[in-house]
């Protein structure tokens, strides 16, 4: 019934609205704060899901980090040993 002010341009939609009355102006008002209030709300969804994908991403690369961590002290480790090793040998 009211999707023909939504559509319109604002400066149809005023015109328009200025032949509707107080009752009909506050029902195209509900009807408006409606539309937005479902946009916010959807968006609200989109950031939410967003946010819990950006974590998984986020927990991965913290899982990596630790994991190469743990690798370069194996490393460094191995790396010392092999030096006395040698060190033992050469003198």
């Amino acid at each position: 019934m009211w999707q023909w002010l939504l559509a319109a341009e604002p400066a149809d939609a005023l015109s328009q609205l200025t032949s509707l009355g107080a009752a009909g102006i506050m029902g195209a008002m509900w009807l408006w704060e409606r539309r937005q209030s479902q946009q916010r709300d959807q968006q609200l969804d989109e950031s939410h899901a967003r946010i819990l994908g950006d974590r998984v991403q986020l927990d991965q690369l913290i899982e990596v980090v630790k994991t190469n961590a743990e690798a370069m002290t194996r490393l460094g480790t191995v790396q010392d040993q092999l030096v006395r090793t040698l060190e033992k040998k050469g003198g």
